[in-house]
């Protein structure tokens, strides 16, 4: 398996023309850039000395799209022309976005609730890669004119738990920026990365990263030099954003309002609860006035209004502990990584949990972007690679449907990557030549419980016996977590293969969803699949049964025919009745009253097999 290297900071510096990469830290709130400037990476800014890049694009009829820190007064004077948070739709569906009111101001074109979401503008329609491509040109345009030339690759950052079709649209709007993009790298991952280089840090690290719109938190441990992820967990719609709202829906109820807000007034008064949350962070009150009218908050207020958000953080904390199989007093040190864990409340709730303050010595605003830089300079070969290595994690288990609805799960959840998996299967009927395959992603024990992802079929299997093809399906996930399976029957060579793009991904909270579900589901789930597979076995036995007494059938008596078809017909009514323990003990007693039978019919097939044929011949052939 293909491990990526980190370099140690300090080594040779880079070559006097090296190899032009930055690393993007792209933000639902704000994006930074990154690049290698000298002997360490740096954040580059923009002309007015600005880091930080708000996530914001304003579009207008006949003029260029508007970008960042220029586009801010649009927000609020012409919102339905100027996109913000586009991260949260990628990957989305317009079914799952058209109701959150988060998008309220935008007008959406009709394309059905399964496709991508499509925004109305001025400058037309646009989809939210077009939206991210702009944000992404203006990241490079700003990067190329600091180091001045034109840039050979890009290392992108991405919540650790993005699906397959949020990262694949990630890459497809770097591909319509123009952006040749070396690696989608996992923030949480990149922060690691950065701070443990700076740091020297070994042992087990918590990397905490709460952005503006997505939240993850990563268990790694460091060690000799290894950065490797153990388990991970988040919320993919989860932020800054969210503490914002419920930060005005407290200032709407001091202030008794009732009535809806416009966009402009919406925009407004987001932008002075911001100005308040800022200064809540340094302060124990704040005042805003909004409407002509004047309210008074306090670090309580403040505390009692997020108290739920808050509380979904640290769920997430304890169950990634959980699944690594640490406790708390294993962690030696939690890293801030995001806007949001500026926020007094966040960072006081995080030490609290792990008993120990996290570290904030880095700007938790800048440490992605850096560890991405890190990244591309190594993956664009202007750093040796003999130091650090890297391994990142598939978030969420990847398998198979097979018969009964079952799912057979290939590549477990928190499997590092880049990883290929290999399982054989079979064919269930006599004589099948096509065998249909449903990818699946989830936690759970039922097709109907996990994720489709992608349907195909293997053709040109030759016709045998039930069980007797050999199927082998191998899962490859690649660096970027984008997954491609192979189907291939053995005997032939022949193959199907698929990549997974879905057209869209997994709705608002729905990771979070599919693991809480899996583990209070758990014994049920096991006593579903238990029950199913004692079915499938019953019910091959039965087709079993029936062609033999097609083929052999004047081998037995008539009561003999009789007392088995008797049997039959009682493991069939177990079936439908579905009690496990009677389909099982109806199983073993047809087993046991259909063994003469069986024993006949070897004794009747191994004479025709040998009919002509003398001892000397036979013992010939064995020798």
């Amino acid at each position: 398996m293909a491990l990526l290297q980190i370099s140690e900071p300090g080594g040779k510096p880079a070559a006097p023309k090296h190899r032009l990469a930055v690393g993007i830290d792209l933000g639902t709130t704000n994006s930074l850039v990154a690049a290698s400037c000298g002997q360490k990476v740096e954040i580059l800014p923009d002309d007015e000395g600005n880091y930080l890049m708000p996530s914001i694009v304003s579009y207008g009829t006949n003029s260029a799209p508007v970008v960042g820190h220029a586009a801010l007064p649009a927000a609020v004077e012409d919102p339905a022309n100027t996109i913000i948070s586009v991260k949260r739709l990628l990957g989305r569906s317009l079914g799952e976005v058209s109701d959150d009111e988060q998008f309220g101001q935008y007008q959406f074109a009709s394309t059905g609730v399964d496709s991508a979401p499509v925004l109305q503008t001025a400058a037309g329609d646009k989809n939210p890669v077009q939206v991210s491509a702009d944000i992404l040109s203006a990241l490079a345009q700003r990067a190329e004119r600091a180091l001045k030339g034109k840039l050979e690759g890009v290392v992108i950052t991405v919540p650790a738990y993005f699906n397959d079709a949020q990262r694949q649209q990630t890459k497809d709007a770097a591909q319509l920026a123009g952006l040749q993009v070396l690696r989608l790298l996992n923030e949480p991952t990149a922060a690691a990365v950065a701070y443990g280089l700076d740091s020297k840090d070994e042992g087990n690290v918590i990397v905490f990263d709460l952005g503006g719109g997505t939240f993850d938190v990563s268990l790694l441990s460091l060690q000799k030099g290894i950065f490797e992820v153990l388990a991970t967990g988040g919320n993919t719609s989860l932020g800054g954003d969210d503490f914002d709202r419920a930060l005005m829906a407290l200032v709407r109820s001091k202030l008794g309002a009732t009535e809806e807000l416009n966009h402009k007034q919406t925009a407004q008064l987001k932008r002075l609860v911001i100005q308040a949350k800022h200064e809540l962070s340094n302060s124990s009150s704040s005042e805003l006035i909004f409407n002509d009218q004047t309210v008074r908050l306090t670090v309580e207020d403040f505390s009692a209004a997020v108290q739920d958000l808050v509380r979904q953080t640290i769920t997430a904390c304890r169950r990634v502990l959980r699944d690594a199989e640490l406790d708390k007093d294993q962690i030696d040190n939690i890293v801030m990584v995001g806007g949001a864990t500026r926020m007094p409340v966040i960072r006081q709730a995080v030490a609290e949990f792990f008993g120990k303050e996290p570290l904030t010595s880095i700007d938790p605003d800048k440490v992605v972007a850096i560890g991405a830089g890190i990244q591309a300079d190594v993956l664009i070969g202007n750093k040796s690679a003999d130091s650090f290595l890297l391994l990142d994690v598939n978030p969420l288990s990847l398998g198979i449907e097979t018969m009964g609805e079952l799912v057979e799960k290939i590549i477990p959840r928190n499997t590092t990557i880049p990883v290929a998996r290999a399982q054989e299967f079979t064919t269930f009927k006599d004589g099948q030549t096509v065998m249909a395959l449903h990818v699946v992603q989830g936690e759970r024990e039922l097709v109907k419980d996990c994720r489709s992802l992608a349907r195909f079929e293997l053709r040109g299997i030759p016709p045998m016996v039930a069980g007797a093809a050999k199927i082998r399906v191998t899962f490859q996930v690649d660096a970027d977590g984008l997954l491609s399976v192979l189907a291939e029957e053995l005997s032939t060579g022949t193959r199907a293969e698929i990549q997974v793009k879905p057209s869209y991904g997994l709705g608002s909270g729905e990771i979070e969803e599919m693991l809480q579900a899996s583990q209070a589901h758990a014994q049920e789930d096991m006593q579903v699949r238990a029950l199913r597979e004692a079915q499938i076995e019953a019910q091959q036995l039965i087709d079993a049964i029936r062609a033999a007494e097609t083929q052999d059938g004047d081998l037995l008596e008539e009561e003999e025919r009789a007392q088995l078809d008797a049997a039959v017909a009682k493991l069939e009514r177990a079936i439908a009745d579905a009690n496990k323990n009677d389909i099982s003990e109806q199983t073993e007693a047809l087993n046991k009253l259909s063994g003469e039978f069986a024993a006949r019919r070897m004794d009747l097939h191994i004479a025709k097999a040998l009919s002509g044929e003398n001892i000397d011949s036979v013992e010939s052939t064995n020798d």
